[in-house]
């Protein structure tokens, strides 16, 4: 969008007591738990084998950098419980950091532009469910606001909605004329580029649509 937007597991020791310790009964080891975040995400009980657990922190991985922090969490939770160590360690560190992020607080909000202009924040770092629900905000206190629907228009479109997209993006030309052409500069719509009704309105003069 251009500038109109502004766990180490303990290891397991052998028993070696004396002979009175051969015949006493073997009471069981208590199961593993990873305690639960805060926030009311359910305790992992149940340990993993290590190819899972490697698959658990990669995909957690790519959640955490995808800001999509409460899923994170989770997976690195699961990952906790795995036999590998150093895998373990870095698991409970960055389920630390999502919890840490998380409990962040949320700057008061207020009028249309506190939304709009919180949106854009994250909208510039790809935190885009939460950028859409703001502007959206914002979009119920300011229906007729160009630059909210055009705003909008772009978080529908790097979602993958091209109606919503395209709808939002339609009314925000029809207020300001200006943003066409901002648009057909905007490398967020690329996904929409190839679409013959998102061509249509951003180039009516062409007469083949």
């Amino acid at each position: 969008m251009p500038d109109k937007k502004k766990a180490t597991l303990p290891k397991m020791t052998e028993r070696r007591g004396t002979n009175n310790d051969s015949k006493a009964p073997k009471t069981p080891e208590p199961a593993r738990t990873v305690t639960a975040a805060r926030s009311g995400a359910g305790a992992v009980t149940q340990p993993i084998d290590a190819q899972k657990q490697l698959g658990s922190f990669e995909a957690a991985m790519k959640l955490f950098h995808a800001r999509k922090l409460k899923e994170a969490r989770d997976l690195f939770l699961q990952s906790a419980q795995g036999p590998e160590r150093d895998v373990a360690h870095r698991s409970r560190l960055h389920a630390n950091m999502c919890e840490q992020r998380l409990q962040q607080i949320v700057p008061s909000l207020r009028s249309a532009e506190d939304f709009y202009n919180y949106a854009v924040a994250l909208l510039n770092t790809r935190q885009i469910d939460e950028a859409r629900t703001h502007l959206e905000r914002a979009l119920q206190m300011t229906p007729d606001a160009d630059h909210v629907l055009y705003a909008l228009a772009v978080t529908q479109a790097l979602s993958g909605d091209a109606s919503g997209a395209h709808d939002h993006l339609k009314r925000a030309i029809e207020l300001e004329p200006k943003n066409r052409l901002l648009a057909r500069q905007d490398g967020d719509f690329s996904s929409l580029s190839g679409q013959a009704p998102f061509q249509a309105l951003l180039y009516p003069e062409k007469k083949n649509w």
